[in-house]
């Protein structure tokens, strides 16, 4: 008869819980109540595991915000207000206010002449350091990739084609210069699927002594000042050149090693 009220009891606690197995335990003699609330407690917290696991969505964390993507947009987009892109749009806005000062009064008063050269050079100098304040505070866009060189072929082919049609400068010399910034221009562009063609030392050199040379042009010079900047030109030329033919070869060496890689890179494939 004592086992019959044993045995409800053992079915009782199965089914109310710890308390009655730690009872049935102890009056089967088998395993202490200790072990017993032991796996009762790791159930538990694998439970709560799995619970967690389940809430997540995702192995190993929480799944996350669902306006992060959204905010991350936001403060990307953001970003291209930033101070070199006002710089470049600075630069762009003074293109059409310098080519209404070298034509004013028929492009010969030399007070024009004077306010033209003040905003060609602020554009030269807003040209050196904008793309150092992207590169340095990481502030580089895809706007400013695309803004950057439009600004500064829109300075010089303004001022150029302005100098050349006011007589002061041959056009020759405007239709080189262009040429080779348009020309690597697209070459650029061409090969960009097998890389990029870094800026040389050379072509930093060319920058500047063009942009000195065009800036005594818009000035009103005369004398040996007028004889210095024929020659600071000639230098430019020919540094234009150089560097043309230089970016070129670069081109050209730049696609056969991307061929090459690719040819490669295809017969391990096919390995």
């Amino acid at each position: 008869m004592t086992g019959v009220p044993a045995s409800a009891a053992g079915d009782t606690s199965s089914a109310n819980g710890a308390p009655a197995s730690a009872g049935s335990g102890a009056a089967s003699g088998g395993a202490p109540s200790g072990a017993m609330s032991g796996n009762v407690s790791g159930g538990v917290s694998s439970g709560g595991a799995s619970a967690g696991g389940a809430s997540s969505g995702l192995p190993g964390g929480p799944r996350p915000a669902r306006g992060a993507k959204v905010v991350a947009a936001a403060v990307n987009q953001a970003s291209v207000w930033n101070i070199a892109n006002f710089l470049t749009m600075l630069r762009l806005l003074l293109v059409p206010g310098f080519v209404a000062l070298m034509l004013a009064d028929g492009g010969y008063d030399p007070a024009m002449r004077s306010f033209a050269w003040a905003a060609f050079a602020i554009a030269m100098i807003t040209d050196l350091f904008d793309g150092h304040l992207a590169r340095t505070y990481d502030l580089v866009t895809d706007f400013g990739k695309i803004a950057d060189p439009i600004a500064d072929k829109a300075i010089m082919g303004a001022a150029l084609i302005c100098l050349s049609s006011l007589g002061d400068l041959p056009w020759w010399v405007t239709v080189v210069i262009l040429g080779r910034e348009l020309g690597i221009t697209l070459l650029r562009f061409l090969v960009i699927r097998y890389g990029v063609i870094p800026a040389s030392r050379g072509g930093k050199l060319k920058t500047l002594i063009q942009g000195v040379a065009v800036g005594m042009y818009v000035l009103a010079l005369t004398g040996w000042l007028a004889t210095l900047r024929f020659w600071v030109m000639a230098a430019a030329v020919v540094l234009t050149v150089l560097t043309g033919l230089d970016y070129v070869r670069q081109a050209i060496v730049l696609r056969r090693q991307g061929i090459a890689e690719r040819m490669a890179a295809s017969e391990e494939t096919e390995a």
